[in-house]
């Protein structure tokens, strides 16, 4: 019933930019901190970047500061990923979560998206 769905991976060379999306139904997402994660083949996964419900964001790797923007549209029940500038080692598959006080340390995550690979290559 609860369900999150990413979209907008693909492939791009390094230097460009995508946009990534994450549509929440059955439940309305701004009542809820969302985050998107990251996880490289044979890499443990790790949290890129946080919004919370009020739209403070949190940026956890210094790799991608000043490159990946997060944003949210509670119209639409979206939230949005701006990835520019980027690199081989941003390529990994790409997940959104939801969960109340998601933008805390250590939380762990209710709602999770199936995932959109994201392949930085010439």
């Amino acid at each position: 019933q609860e369900q999150l769905v990413e979209s907008g991976g693909g492939l791009v060379q390094p230097g460009g930019s995508l946009r990534l999306s994450c549509v929440a139904s059955g439940f309305i997402l701004d009542s809820y901190d969302i985050g998107w994660f990251r996880q490289a083949p044979g890499k443990e996964r790790e949290e890129v970047i946080c919004i919370d419900k009020s739209g403070g964001t949190t940026i956890y790797p210094d790799s991608v500061n000043g490159r990946f923007t997060i944003s949210r549209d509670n119209a639409k029940n979206t939230v949005y990923l701006q990835m520019d500038s980027l690199k081989p080692e941003d390529t990994a598959t790409y997940y959104c979560a939801a969960e109340v006080y998601g933008c805390l340390a250590d939380v762990d995550y209710h709602y999770w998206g199936q995932g959109t690979q994201v392949t930085v290559s010439s």
